[in-house]
């Protein structure tokens, strides 16, 4: 079976993982740096500096949904709500912060924060692929609910006594 890339479904699942490992691991470094390096002290204050609104709350959600948002995409665990909460911190900092004529991420542009929110989007829309969390445990949940439609199909159609 081929998706509409053109890709057979097993090349379009590796890339899917290998697409999850790259965002996940960015993500996770991004989060570390906030929690471990700056601290998230020091997150809020540089978020007050830059006038994002309730800092004291942007910052702790920014650095966890961050770290632990980066660590359940490189797992492919919750994935659609993963990725839109990824893609929201991200267009908060694109808007508030990186919004300005020049692309460049060294001249505080936006390139970076665009990139990073349009790939958790398109895993938050497209799923994480076949080699994952989400699809380990939506496999089960599929098969239990075959199992109990066909069972309610042999039921139906059994002969009344």
């Amino acid at each position: 079976m081929y998706a509409t890339t053109g890709f057979p479904t097993i090349a379009r699942d590796i890339i899917t993982v290998i697409a999850r490992i790259a965002l996940g691991a960015i993500f996770i470094a991004h989060g570390w740096q906030k929690f471990n390096e700056w601290t998230v002290a020091g997150t809020t204050q540089s978020f007050a500096q830059m006038g994002v609104p309730l800092p004291d709350i942007a910052a702790p959600f920014a650095t966890f949904v961050e770290l632990i948002g980066g660590a359940l995409l490189i797992l492919g665990a919750l994935t659609p709500i993963v990725g839109i909460l990824l893609a929201a911190n991200l267009i908060g900092a694109l808007v508030i912060v990186h919004l300005i004529p020049v692309p460049f991420v060294d001249q505080g542009g936006w390139e970076l924060v665009a990139a990073l929110a349009a790939g958790a989007l398109l895993l938050a829309a497209m799923g994480p692929g076949r080699f994952s969390v989400d699809r380990f445990l939506l496999k089960g949940k599929k098969k239990s609910k075959q199992s109990r439609s066909a069972a309610a199909t042999s039921a139906d159609s059994a002969p009344a006594e």
